[in-house]
């Protein structure tokens, strides 16, 4: 027995204006997302500047802060937060999974229609979210990064590196930023929604950013503060993997949905070097050898095992490289143990 159900105009209109109003409710303006490694000093201070900042707006806004397995109580001082505003979220990993990793996490979670990012060292000043935002709108752009265009950093270990980091960057990936890795920056919604940030990739969300399609992007000079407590987490060694990193993801954004077309191509070629040296030496025995030579003296024989082999193991690699694309798990590579 079927029932049919009839619903007057009044009543329609009247749940219309409720999920209307629900909706105005859950709206969130902006999201700042901060991932943060052992900073209990910095995070009652990060705080307190946030909101400072951000109560001169008349943006509904949401702060979610990311642990990548701190070791000391910044997990409790982020649930000291909770019980007085409710605009507070925390995330906190298992264990220690990377600023990337707490980036992507913060990128889930996030609500804002405007999506900021910044470091929990107090060397981002969070009165620049509104120049950010302004920018983001006015310009119509869909990422802005900041450019710490004065530093107080070490000048050797810290400063002079990151420029010649950040040039290369720039040759590599034909983006115009000064300052790659700034934590810095703003976004729209739909630009952290369809970027995949994992690894050590936290450095060229813009490069990202571009592969996926959002190519407006343009940057902002912010202020730079010395660190104020603790110390970096990042060695010398970063600028080695930043461009490591540059070259893999280069390489990704080229080959990524098509391995077949780099390693193939490569392997098409050995083979055809090595079965062109195996019919050189063919033929040569056959009809031109005069001096009795044995083909196994001859280096050219050399030349062409080496280049078939080579050639049919690169073609294994694409092969094998095309199924895991196929198979591969999309679950993220970190762990949360808890959600606020």
């Amino acid at each position: 027995m079927g029932y049919l159900l009839v619903y007057s105009q009044d009543y329609l209109q009247e749940e219309a204006k409720a999920k209307s109003v629900l909706n105005k409710q859950n709206h969130v303006d902006v999201s700042v997302v901060i991932p943060f490694l052992d900073e209990e000093e910095s995070l009652p201070e990060l705080y307190k500047q946030i909101t400072q900042s951000l109560s001169t707006t008349n943006w509904s806004y949401e702060l979610i802060l990311v642990d990548d397995g701190s070791q000391d109580k910044g997990w409790d001082i982020i649930n000291s937060f909770r019980k007085t505003d409710d605009r507070v979220k925390g995330i906190k990993f298992t264990r220690k999974f990377g600023k990337s990793q707490a980036l992507h996490a913060g990128f889930e979670l996030s609500k804002g229609e405007v999506v900021f990012t910044m470091d929990a060292d107090l060397q981002d000043n969070p009165k620049e979210l509104e120049s950010l935002y302004n920018k983001l709108k006015s310009e119509n752009l869909d990422l802005v990064s900041g450019w710490k265009k004065v530093r107080h950093d070490p000048l050797f270990t810290k400063t002079i590196p990151s420029r010649f980091y950040n040039w290369t960057a720039r040759l590599f990936s034909g983006i115009p930023l000064h300052d790659f890795n700034c934590g810095l920056k703003a976004y729209r919604k739909e630009v952290v929604k369809s970027i995949q940030v994992h690894g050590e990739m936290h450095r060229y969300i813009p490069l990202l950013a571009k592969h996926a399609g959002y190519r407006a992007i343009g940057e902002h000079i912010v202020q730079h503060s010395a660190r104020k407590y603790g110390k970096t987490k990042f060695g010398a060694d970063r600028f080695l993997k930043g461009f490591l990193d540059l070259v893999t993801l280069l390489f990704v954004q080229r080959f990524g949905k098509r391995p077949m077309h780099f390693f193939g191509l490569i392997g098409s070629l050995m083979l055809i070097t090595g079965f062109g040296f195996a019919l050189y030496l063919g033929i040569d025995k056959l009809y031109l050898e005069t001096k009795g030579r044995l083909i196994t003296e001859r280096p050219e024989f050399y030349l062409s095992l080496t280049t078939m082999i080579l050639g049919s193991q690169f073609f294994l690699a694409g092969f094998i490289a095309e199924l895991f694309i196929r198979s591969r798990n999309k679950n993220p590579n970190y762990r949360i143990r808890e959600t606020l």
